[in-house]
C-alpha cells in the first residue's frame, strides 16, 4: 500500500469516527430533551431526584446534581440551595439570582433528569408489583392500568391503599370493578408519594 493510499484511508477513518461521535452527541441531546418533555412543568422536585443545571457558555458552573436527604443541592459559586418542593422554573429563577453577582446575565436552564422521590408501592396480585414512580397526578385506577392491571387471582373488590399521614396510617378502600364501571369514583383517589396499593 502506498503512503498516499495509507493517508487517504486514515483520513477516511477519522471522518467515520467523527460522524459516530457527532451522532452520539446528537442522540444524547435528544434524550435529554425527551426526558425534560416527559416531566410536567408543574412538577415539584423532591429528595433523590436528579437535575441538570446548565449555564450558557459557563461549563465550570454547569453540572448534574442530586437532591440530598436534607432537600438541598450544591453548585459552584452558589454553594447550597434548598430546592425541595420547587418546580424547575422556580429553581432556574433562584439559581439565576444567586449567580448574578458572579456572572453577567446568566442564562440558566434546569432539567429534571430522573425522578426518584415520588415512589408508590404495589403489593400482591398485580401486574407490576414493586416500586413505581409518580410522573404526575395519578389515580389508583391509572396506576393499576399502567402496570398491566390485576393478576388472574386478584380480589378486585378488596383492594386498599395504605398511607402515612402525620405519623398515622390511613386506609382507603378501592373496588376495581366499580371504578371500571364509572361507579363510586370517590374511591379512585389521587396517589401520594409513599402510598402502598395492596391487591389481595
Amino acid at each position: 500500500m502506498t503512503r498516499f493510499a495509507r493517508g487517504t484511508r486514515f483520513h477516511h477513518l477519522l471522518g467515520i469516527l467523527s460522524l459516530v461521535f457527532l451522532g452520539a452527541g446528537g442522540m444524547a441531546a435528544q434524550d435529554a430533551e425527551s426526558q425534560a418533555a416527559n416531566v410536567d412543568k408543574d412538577y415539584r422536585v423532591g429528595v433523590g431526584d436528579t437535575l441538570q443545571i446548565s449555564v450558557w457558555k459557563e461549563p465550570e458552573v454547569s453540572s448534574g446534581v442530586l437532591i440530598r436527604p436534607d432537600g438541598k443541592i450544591s453548585l459552584p459559586l452558589v454553594s447550597e440551595l434548598e430546592v425541595t418542593g420547587m418546580t424547575p422554573l422556580e429553581i432556574q429563577a433562584i439559581v439565576t439570582e444567586k449567580l448574578s453577582p458572579f456572572i453577567k446575565d446568566p442564562n440558566v436552564t434546569v432539567i429534571v433528569r430522573s425522578i426518584n422521590s415520588k415512589k408508590v408501592y404495589l403489593v400482591g396480585e398485580v401486574g407490576g408489583a414493586g416500586v413505581q414512580q409518580l410522573m404526575g397526578p395519578t389515580t389508583v385506577l391509572q396506576m393499576l392500568t399502567s402496570v398491566g392491571g390485576l393478576g388472574p387471582f386478584a380480589k378486585a373488590k378488596d383492594i386498599y391503599i395504605l398511607r402515612i399521614k402525620d405519623g398515622k396510617q390511613q386506609k382507603f378502600r378501592f373496588n376495581y370493578k366499580d371504578a371500571l364501571k364509572g361507579e363510586k369514583l370517590e374511591q379512585n383517589i389521587f396517589l401520594e408519594p409513599g402510598d402502598t396499593i395492596v391487591v389481595p
